[in-house]
């Protein structure tokens, strides 16, 4: 019976709350050495990033299959509010409670044993096996594999896929992998103008009167219609601010803040262009717009990496897996955009980032598993 239960408890006891990797990552290098991995850090900042790598007998470099995951948490909450400690991971009924335990330290536990078993019964496996963790992965991701992957192609250590382990299940183990997720962008959209009493202000001088028009055509704006892999562009506004709080008197200023999640068939460039276009059409007056792209969008549609994960998952749990692009943006993005193939595998994705996070334990035992017969299909010969 694999230890990935007594692994991920381990784990969980850790407070890594983001950035902090709170020795997780020292104590997987502990687990994996063993098995002859090579450890490689990189590190960056406060961000806790390590490479283990294992380069195999037969054709040492290629194939490389590389796992991803992250060891850093989201803070727990009230703790009050847990049936449990949130750092102890306790079972009841059969469930695995602390957080982390889905997103993703159950993952990572199941990764690590995956690799450990695989390279005992496989020590001459052919090509590479590496797995990459870092603890910027709920932070804003700006030291973790964002700076990683340009070091791995400087070092020729790219892999040909990577196999992410972020909670891609909906409803049991195995019954939907992503092959891809939408791109996101965060805007800041700000009109100046001159504050001032309502019973004499110049309509022209007030900023939220300029910014109506804008905003309307903005969030009325059909992008695209989406396509087999990617549901259609979307734009939301999540904050609008303006004015003192008084009811007499006109703002200086407004400020608009939306999220663009996009597919591939409307860059970003396309998006910020429309908006500038747009913005000079309208009497904006002093207006300014601030642009930050987070993820750009990708798909994996077909290929090497998805056809073992499909066949894995039929294997060992008999089901067809759903391929989707859902949910927000994960590090998979940073791999997919140096030209690897990049799958998300997971457990189930109800609790995450909740009060109560938990898994199920007999599911963890099971991703042990499906990892092992994904890496057993890409890396033994006639896999």
């Amino acid at each position: 019976m694999p230890q990935t239960q007594d692994y991920t408890r381990r784990l969980i006891a850790r407070q890594s709350i983001t950035p902090d990797d709170a020795g997780c990552q020292a104590q997987i290098a502990a687990w994996l050495q063993a098995a002859g991995f090579e450890v490689h850090d990189y590190s960056s900042n406060e961000v806790i990033n390590t490479l283990y790598t294992r380069a195999g007998g037969e054709y040492p470099q290629r194939p490389h299959l590389l796992l991803l995951g992250h060891t850093d948490v989201v803070p727990p909450g009230p703790r009050a509010q847990w049936q449990s400690n949130p750092f102890a991971a306790d079972e009841r009924d059969g469930m695995l409670y602390g957080r982390g335990a889905a997103d993703m330290k159950g993952a990572v536990a199941a990764m690590v044993t995956a690799m450990q078993a695989f390279t005992e019964h496989y020590p001459d496996h052919a090509g590479r096996l590496s797995l990459l963790l870092t603890s910027d992965e709920e932070g804003p991701a700006k030291d973790g594999v964002r700076v990683v992957v340009p070091a791995l192609q400087r070092n020729q250590l790219l892999p040909d896929y990577c196999l992410v382990g972020e909670p891609s299940s909906l409803h049991r183990l195995g019954d939907n992998i992503r092959i891809g997720r939408r791109g996101s962008i965060h805007a800041r959209l700000r009109f100046a103008g001159e504050q001032g009493h309502t019973a004499y202000a110049d309509p022209a001088d007030n900023p939220a009167h300029r910014a109506m028009a804008v905003l309307q055509a903005i969030t009325a704006h059909r992008f695209d219609d989406g396509d087999e892999h990617f549901p259609a562009t979307m734009l939301h506004v999540s904050n609008i601010q303006a004015g003192t709080g008084a009811n007499n008197v006109t703002p200086a200023n407004l400020e608009v803040r939306f999220n663009v999640r996009n597919n591939p068939a409307t860059p970003a460039a396309q998006i910020k262009a429309w908006i500038e276009t747009l913005l000079a059409q309208h009497d904006c007056g002093s207006c300014r717009l601030d642009w930050e792209v987070s993820g750009e969008p990708f798909v994996t549609a077909s290929g090497a990496l998805v056809q073992a994960v499909d066949a894995a998952v039929a294997a060992v749990l008999g089901l067809q897996p759903v391929h989707d692009t859902g949910g927000g943006t994960s590090d998979g993005r940073f791999f997919a955009a140096a030209g690897c193939q990049v799958v998300e595998l997971g457990v189930v994705n109800a609790s995450i980032h909740r009060i109560n996070e938990n898994v199920r334990s007999a599911d963890l035992d099971l991703l042990h598993t499906l990892y092992y017969d994904i890496i057993r299909r890409l890396l033994t010969t006639g896999g």
